[in-house]
């Protein structure tokens, strides 16, 4: 399920078939209402860049505790906290451009 502006599957890797682009873990800590519509943003966002992303989802607040995480939803890039709260899909499209240009 590859469709424009669609909610992430745990386990889904956005751009899955572009085995060129470089692949990044995302973990979706918060609660499943706001992961859901942070991860639709998302899917919207970035499926136009050059990388994929295999998504996961934590719903559990003591792991999320663990890891420095105090806004529902956190998006964790590769094991650091990346983008906090339910942000607009134009604020993600410009953590991800930045981060694709880095690259």
């Amino acid at each position: 399920m590859n469709d424009a502006c669609h909610t992430m599957s745990n386990g889904e890797i956005l751009n899955a078939d572009k085995t060129r682009y470089p692949l990044f873990h995302a973990v979706l800590y918060g609660d499943k209402v706001s992961t859901a519509k942070f991860s639709k943003r998302l899917s919207c966002a970035i499926k136009h860049l050059p990388l994929r992303v295999e998504f996961s989802y934590e719903y559990d607040t003591l792991k999320a505790v663990e890891k420095g995480i105090a806004k529902d939803p956190t998006l964790v890039l590769d094991g650091e906290i990346f983008l906090e709260g339910l942000v607009q899909a134009e604020e993600i499209s410009k953590a991800f451009e930045a981060l694709v240009a880095r690259k």
